[in-house]
């Protein structure tokens, strides 16, 4: 019902934002990765939005981007799995971080985000598995999901805390083979 706002940010109190557009202000819920990412209170702002409809309320939700707003829609329409669940797993990770972790099945990336436990968290993986990579591009890349993963396993048994195996491993090009993937990684970790 409502694709986007377009206006000027009149508040920020976090994980909400008041949208002012054409002196008309609109509350909006936003993941805080979307939150972190917003300019200062009097300037023009844009956000994707989702209208959530409830008995006792009517509820609307922002998002930086079109593949955080997908993300969020594919997240409600599992069984369980209501509106602030799902800005909280987007405000854990990121789009990417959680496509990977459904690409590669990673339940312990899900259970990082407070709220979600071991069985939400398979849970989610399951569903999302074959939805995620229709709405997000590069989600569904098996081949290229493999070999990321291959390399944080690689660098995690190698003693660099998961941390800084997903840091070594953003500063890699994409397709990149397991082996290459390792060395350049490393030497990124050696420079720190």
């Amino acid at each position: 019902m409502i694709g986007y706002l377009k206006g000027r940010l009149a508040a920020k109190h976090p994980p909400q934002v008041v949208v002012d557009v054409g002196g008309v202000g609109y509350e909006v819920d936003v993941p805080m990765s979307s939150f972190y990412n917003l300019p200062a209170v009097g300037e023009a702002v844009t956000l994707h939005t989702h209208l959530v409809v409830r008995e006792d309320a009517h509820v609307l939700y922002g998002f930086a981007t079109l593949e955080e707003r997908s993300a969020f829609r594919e997240l409600i329409k599992i069984s369980g799995v209501g509106a602030r669940t799902a800005l909280a797993l987007l405000s854990g990770l990121s789009v990417d971080e959680l496509a990977q972790a459904v690409a590669t099945q990673e339940p312990a990336r899900l259970t990082k985000v407070p709220g979600i436990g071991k069985k939400t968290a398979e849970r989610l993986l399951l569903e999302l598995k074959g939805r995620l990579a229709e709405v997000l591009p590069g989600a569904g890349d098996d081949r290229v999901a493999g070999a990321t993963s291959d390399i944080l396993h690689a660098l995690v048994g190698l003693g660099y805390s998961e941390k800084e195996a997903l840091a070594a491993q953003k500063g890699l090009p994409a397709g990149i083979s397991v082996g290459d993937g390792i060395r350049q990684a490393l030497k990124a970790l050696s420079k720190r």
